[in-house]
């Protein structure tokens, strides 16, 4: 079984390229909407967040996101500690799901991480393609989503940057142009390396 990442910052439109390929047909195991549903109503993760953030972090049975946002995105190593919690417990998923396809014989799985970890993602990915785009235009889209400028730019600053990303990936996507460049440069990707290696979507 292929085990395809895709990965990049906030802003970049990774979520789009694994949507483009969700289109085409193959699994995606989107980490983002797996930390959601652990965090979530009665998630697996909201005991030990509560632990460690305290009871005020979970309300209605479910992880107060405007709450805790407010704390770790204003201090790097409270977010550190907040995303081991979560990541374990979506990378737990991930493993398990992984096995499952290669049981059932899936030729291809979609892995897509915002945060490229050596355990539990790259060493489960073939091949990695990483998302880019131009720091302006990863600021455009974040204010266009609702965020403030500041926060927008605060997020960005707590990532890795473009080239971090680049180093642990095989080939770059950047998203900086239109949506029909992006679809030409994932066709090419897909053209290139997923029918090379007999998988047809």
């Amino acid at each position: 079984m292929f085990v395809l990442g895709v990965t990049g910052g906030i802003g970049t439109g990774k979520s789009t390229v694994s949507g483009i390929l969700r289109d085409r047909g193959l699994l995606v195991l989107d980490a983002d909407q797996i930390s959601k549903d652990v965090t979530d109503v009665d998630g697996i993760a909201n005991e030990e967040i509560a632990q460690v953030f305290g009871n005020r972090a979970i309300r209605n049975n479910a992880l107060d996101r405007k709450y805790i946002s407010s704390i770790v995105f204003n201090d790097k190593t409270k977010l550190d500690k907040l995303s081991s919690i979560i990541h374990k417990y979506v990378l737990k998923y991930i493993a398990d799901q992984l096995e499952k396809e290669r049981t059932k014989g899936t030729k291809c799985v979609v892995l897509d991480v915002p945060i490229p970890v050596e355990k539990g993602f790259v060493d489960k990915c073939n091949q990695i393609w990483v998302v880019t785009c131009d720091t302006e235009i990863k600021l455009r889209r974040l204010v266009d989503r609702g965020m403030t400028l500041d926060d927008a730019k605060r997020r960005i600053a707590m990532q890795m940057t473009d080239e971090e990303y680049l180093n642990i990936g095989d080939y770059e996507i950047n998203n900086s142009g239109s949506f029909d460049d992006l679809i030409t440069r994932v066709e090419e990707l897909i053209k290139e390396q997923l029918y090379e290696r007999g998988i047809r979507i």
